[in-house]
């Protein structure tokens, strides 16, 4: 989890008077979770942040959701996804899958978003493509190809591309962290963490942005709604806690390998409520004289497995026309590993160059519009080379 920041003007005594050069008292907001009771953070506003002039609703851009059914392994090729010249981040997102824990949305954003507050639970970027800035009520943060960025919940935020930039998102209902048994009981990362604090980035300075009627959209469990905010939320002076937003580049993700093949958790990098996400990375692979480096056959009888392939080459699925900007969606009942005749060609292998980051759910994941419209049918008949839409 982030550990403690303080950046800019704070007072000495949290709670006390703190007042700008001029005499006027700076507003105190505490941005906290789970009502009191965890992580927080004190920000000093220039303006009122409860200061709004309308509130309008939104309809909800996100679409609908579909079972997967009939249930079958599906592939879905994001590199065909189209979007327009100038798509944002926040608006221009397309749902792929969902949940009632989750949503999983993909876009190829070009212009910069409308600010946008998430107010039901934590965001996820995985910067898949380009870089950009995103700008927060605590300042902001630089990210390229390979960053994730989590967001809290409740952050204002937007995003800025530089040029194009390809995101996968996932909207959680709750929050997202490290996973608990990476971290003390007060905390800090453990050795066996493959990552650690030290590879975490968090906001630097305050972002100041001066402005009068400034649109908001608030995602909340009701749906969608836009706050118009009599002052630009950008005016916190400096804030100090531990809870803010923070990025990690999948790099600095240290593979846990062994002398035979190692199972998803040992890949496992955050949690959500009722998921978790994984990162594989380039690794030396299996080390005993008879060890089989790709996956053994596995039924997901309590989860659904999605994962999407970033870089390098997935041993374990060559020949099924998974590419770069792929997702693969294995369900829960369907018995599911390598392609037919991977198992044997990996033996000896002593690397594998590949990158993938995997979103495991334990209640089933629906198809969104994204979803059907990047299907490649012939998936599920990959293993057999025979079915309705293999030949």
């Amino acid at each position: 989890m982030p550990h403690y920041r303080r950046v800019g003007d704070i007072p000495r005594k949290r709670h006390t008077q703190f007042r700008s050069p001029e005499g006027k008292l700076y507003a105190e907001e505490l941005m906290g979770v789970e009502g009191f009771s965890s992580d927080s953070a004190l920000l000093y506003h220039r303006h009122l942040p409860t200061a709004i002039v309308n509130a309008e609703v939104v309809e909800d851009f996100r679409g609908k959701l579909v079972p997967n059914h009939p249930l079958k392994p599906r592939h879905f090729r994001t590199q065909d996804l189209k979007f327009g010249a100038d798509t944002d981040a926040v608006t221009g997102r397309r749902t792929l899958f969902g949940n009632s824990d989750v949503i999983i949305g993909f876009a190829i954003a070009s212009a910069p978003s409308p600010l946008y507050r998430n107010a039901v639970g934590d965001e996820l970027f995985y910067v898949q493509g380009g870089s950009g800035t995103v700008e927060t009520v605590y300042g902001a943060l630089e990210v390229s190809d390979g960053d994730y960025l989590v967001i809290p919940t409740s952050t204002t935020y937007r995003v800025v591309p530089n040029g194009e930039m390809r995101l996968y998102i996932v909207e959680a209902s709750g929050h997202i962290g490290p996973p608990k048994r990476y971290l003390s009981t007060k905390g800090q990362f453990l050795e066996h963490s493959p990552y650690c604090e030290r590879d975490q980035r968090g906001p630097t300075e305050p972002l100041l942005v001066e402005g009068e009627d400034v649109e908001v959209l608030v995602r909340h469990r009701a749906g969608l709604t836009r706050f118009t905010y009599a002052n630009h939320p950008f005016d916190v002076v400096g804030w100090d806690g531990c809870l803010y937003p923070w990025a990690f580049h999948i790099n600095d993700f240290e593979p846990i390998t062994g002398r035979i093949h190692q199972p998803p958790p040992v890949h496992q990098t955050f949690e959500g409520p009722n998921f978790v996400i994984c990162s594989f990375m380039p690794r030396k692979v299996d080390y005993h004289p008879d060890a089989i480096p790709v996956p053994y056959n596995h039924a997901n009888v309590d989860s659904d497995e999605l994962m999407f392939y970033v870089g390098g080459n997935y041993e374990a699925r060559k020949g099924s026309g998974i590419g770069i900007g792929s997702l693969s969606l294995h369900p829960s009942g369907f018995t599911h590993g390598p392609q037919p005749g991977a198992a044997e060609a990996s033996i000896g292998a002593d690397y594998f160059d590949e990158t993938a980051v995997m979103v495991d759910t334990f209640r089933p994941l629906d198809l969104g519009e994204a979803a059907t419209d990047s299907e490649d049918p012939r998936y599920a008949w990959s293993w057999s080379k025979r079915g309705p839409d293999w030949n």
